[in-house]
């Protein structure tokens, strides 16, 4: 699927939704087109599972949100499970509860008698969360959250790993001094991906130099102003990790400003892959946040323990794959 995206320059969620016979309305007919023709010309042959059917009559699950503001997390993680429970013939239906427990209660009490296979409940930010009573009576399974007793089945990203991924990269590109751009301090993304940037550091016997280490807030206008602190340094960095994409387009208009070309002075990668990445100049090399693979994930369990092949919660890590592009080709 990487290998599919990167020919035919979409993200790696917008090739799984494509391939998967998903049937929404954002992705124009040309971008359609232009990954099918991609696959079929890398030989790409897609397995699909064998249809399965909603056990007891239970015909509806419900994906309840946080939030979904302008950020398409909370989309793409509804539109995997929904194209997910329409393979086993089920419906899905989304409410927006605002993490408001009163509002999820009265979401649920409006659906009446209705057949409930089960519940999602989806958040914007990685976050813990303590699912209202209402909730905890039906099957439920948390994406991009978890509960701290561990009751619920919860589906994440792999923040940490990606994190390391990102900050490898860039020092398997020659990069000596490798500088992160973070997001706000307090969530578990920002606190995960600097672990994993850690990590990548030791591991390649790097010491870790506090420096090269900005607070962000996730908006452009951190990824510039952090961008102007760090190559201020004496020794600044020839490699930065951006803790999401919107940071490295700031990082990006203050290289310019400095005179500074990417990748050749200063290579940059990002994360979470927004469709903007690719659009960059150069294009952005990122790492996939892979909340439709999440919410399809999601359906995936509540079929298995409607089924009775689950005992215990489960608590799944979804790798964020790496996609390079131009912005780390040195």
């Amino acid at each position: 699927m990487m290998d599919v995206a990167a020919a035919a320059g979409v993200s790696q969620a917008t090739v799984s939704l494509v391939l998967s016979g998903g049937k929404s309305g954002r992705l124009a007919d040309e971008t359609r087109k232009r990954v099918v023709d991609a696959a079929q010309a890398l030989g790409y042959k897609f397995v699909r599972r064998g249809q399965r059917a909603a056990p007891g009559g239970q015909s509806t699950i419900i994906f309840i949100a946080d939030e979904t503001i302008t950020d398409p997390w909370m989309s793409l993680a509804f539109e995997g499970a929904r194209d997910k429970a329409l393979e086993a013939g089920i419906n899905m239906l989304m409410g927006v509860s605002h993490a408001d427990a009163d509002v999820e209660t009265n979401i649920l009490a409006g659906l009446g008698q209705m057949p409930i296979l089960g519940l999602i409940y989806g958040t914007i930010l990685t976050r813990q969360v303590q699912p209202p009573a209402a909730l905890a009576r039906h099957r439920l399974v948390l994406v991009n959250c978890y509960d701290e007793a561990h009751k619920f089945h919860s589906i994440l990203p792999g923040d940490v790993l990606g994190g390391r991924v990102a900050t490898e990269h860039l020092l398997n590109k020659g990069c000596k001094r490798v500088a992160l751009i973070n997001g706000q301090q307090g969530v578990d993304a920002a606190r995960d991906r600097l672990k994993g940037y850690k990590q990548a550091l030791a591991s390649n016997d790097v010491p870790f130099d506090a420096a090269l280490v900005k607070p962000g807030n996730w908006e452009p206008s951190s990824g510039y102003e952090m961008t102007h602190e760090l190559m201020a340094l004496a020794e600044p960095p020839d490699g930065i990790f951006c803790a999401n994409d919107m940071m490295a387009v700031g990082c990006y208009d203050a290289l310019r400003e400095l005179g500074h070309e990417v990748p050749r002075d200063v290579a940059v990668i990002g994360f979470d892959d927004r469709e903007i990445a690719q659009y960059m100049h150069p294009p952005l090399s990122t790492l996939v946040l892979p909340l439709y693979e999440m919410g399809r994930s999601a359906v995936e369990l509540l079929l298995d323990d409607a089924g009775g092949l689950h005992s215990l919660p489960s608590r799944i890590k979804v790798e964020c794959e790496l996609l390079e592009r131009e912005s780390t080709q040195r």
